[in-house]
């Protein structure tokens, strides 16, 4: 066998190996290109939606497009942006607010789901120049450290402390008939929902507790 022959075997070996290699992407690329695929287009958008939300005692009058999320709302329309965007999935708190007194992930509803329903955010807690007793507790007890999440946990500890208040169960304490006993475990269990990435939970829960015996 001369060089050139010698040539001509390596390059046809090297070939045939690549063409295997590919053909055998190739039996996975299917499944894998029709998920990146951009949904087909069904059509127009919907047509704007109109929604009165009544924010901190106040009435906004706001015509949105119905797909747009509460939190999209609050931030970008009303200017409200104490309400944070973290996961945008309801998996992380940053984003809880009050509806009618009860705490939800504002990314996770849509707007037009909540015209005519009173609704809280952290600018609302306050009254005037006086803090909400949460509030004041958690710079107490230094209650954050970078701070993003920390409006979601006051407005979820506010929601969370009213739900114990009227005798709503956990899965820790299940009975309905009397107050649960606001433990630091009782504490944790209501506010697993919200995540500090900083790991300020200690200081959350003592700010909790402290808030506990205090009207709101």
């Amino acid at each position: 066998m001369d060089a050139n022959e010698s040539e001509t075997f390596e390059v046809t070996r090297r070939t045939v190996i690549e063409t295997g290699t590919t053909a055998l992407l190739l039996t996975t690329l299917p499944r894998a290109a029709l998920a990146a695929t951009p949904p087909e287009d069904t059509g127009p958008p919907p047509p704007p939606a109109t929604v009165e939300l009544q924010i901190n005692g106040r009435s906004h009058s706001l015509t949105l497009d119905p797909r747009t999320t509460l939190l999209d709302a609050l931030r970008e329309h009303l200017a409200l942006t104490g309400s944070k965007k973290g996961c945008d999935h309801g998996q992380c708190g940053a984003c809880t607010v009050l509806i009618e007194g009860r705490r939800i992930n504002s990314c996770l509803t849509l707007a037009v789901m909540h015209d005519g329903q009173s609704i809280t955010t952290v600018e609302g807690l306050a009254e005037g120049g006086n803090l909400h007793p949460l509030q004041s507790a958690f710079v107490e007890h230094d209650g954050f450290q970078c701070g993003y999440c920390t409006s979601g946990q006051i407005c979820s500890a506010v929601g969370m402390l009213a739900e114990s208040r009227q005798g709503m169960p956990s899965y820790v304490t299940e009975d309905l008939t009397k107050q649960p006993e606001l433990t630091d475990v009782e504490i944790r269990e209501r506010m697993s929902g919200n995540i500090c990435r900083c790991a300020a939970y200690p200081n959350i829960v003592a700010a909790i507790k402290q808030a506990a015996g205090t009207p709101t």
